[in-house]
Order: structure tokens, then sequence, then C-alpha cells
């Protein structure tokens, strides 16, 4: 598969504000992770769990997640709170884009719990990536383009 970023680009380990912080997503996470799918919301806070999904489900998705981001094709990353790395809040992924003109696509999501801070998690996380990656146009699906 081919990276989705160039050789020489640094890629960054993670985004810090003073509400949440972004990290790579591992295998570690596996707990934390099942338990914020669980309690997944879309923006407008309608409950999208998985209710079906298996915490060994999980973790084949999670090293997938870990071996797409070593080998540059794809970057997942655990939203969590700050202070405490092991509470997931959400998640956020930029992906190779399927759509024309774009160099990549870019989603995340939070918990129930953390709802309200949807709006703010994506305007940092869309500004992070315009600032920090090496893309011109990156797709946002479900949010405005």
């Amino acid at each position: 598969m081919t990276p989705l970023v160039p050789d020489g680009f640094a890629v960054p380990a993670g985004l810090e504000t003073e509400r949440f912080r972004l990290r790579m997503l591992t295998v570690r996470d596996v707990l934390a992770d099942f338990e914020a799918i669980r309690e997944r919301v879309d923006p407008d806070g309608t409950p999208r769990g998985e209710p079906g999904l298996t915490l060994e489900q999980n973790l084949i998705d999670l090293g997938w997640h870990q071996k797409e981001f070593q080998r540059r094709t794809s970057f997942a990353y655990t939203v969590v709170a700050p202070g405490d790395d092991g509470h997931v809040l959400g998640c956020a992924y930029i992906d190779p884009s399927d759509e024309p003109g774009f160099d990549a696509r870019a989603h995340c999501w939070v918990r129930r719990e953390a709802a309200a801070l949807d709006r703010e998690l994506h305007d940092a996380f869309r500004a992070w990536i315009e600032r920090e990656w090496p893309f011109e146009r990156v797709a946002y699906p479900g949010r405005d383009a």
C-alpha cells in the first residue's frame, strides 16, 4: 500500500489542547477504546455505538490501525482527557481519500459524555491538519467541506 505522506515527512505525535489530547491509537488502548466506541455519538448527539462489536474484534481493529500508522498509510489517534491518558473521549482518523481531488479524508468522533467537545475537537483537528500535515485538500465526511 502506498504511504499517505512523503518519506521525509515527520508524522506529528499528536495534538494537545487544554481540553483534550490526541496521541497514536495502539493495541494498549483496547479496553478504554472499546468502552468509548460503545458510547459513540454523532455530531448531533445521536447514539452511534457498535453494540455487536466484541473486545476481540476491537483488538484486531486497533492492531490494524497501529500497523497502518507504522506503514504511514493511515493515521488513527485516540482522544484522551488531559492528565488521564487512559480515559478515551473519542478518536480521530486521517485516511486516504477515495474522492477525486482530495489528498486525504479526515474524521473524528466522541463518546456520549464528551458530546459537548465534538465541534471543538473537529475544529482543532482540522486546523492541526491544515497547519501540520502536507495535504492540499482534505475531505471531512459528514462535516462542512
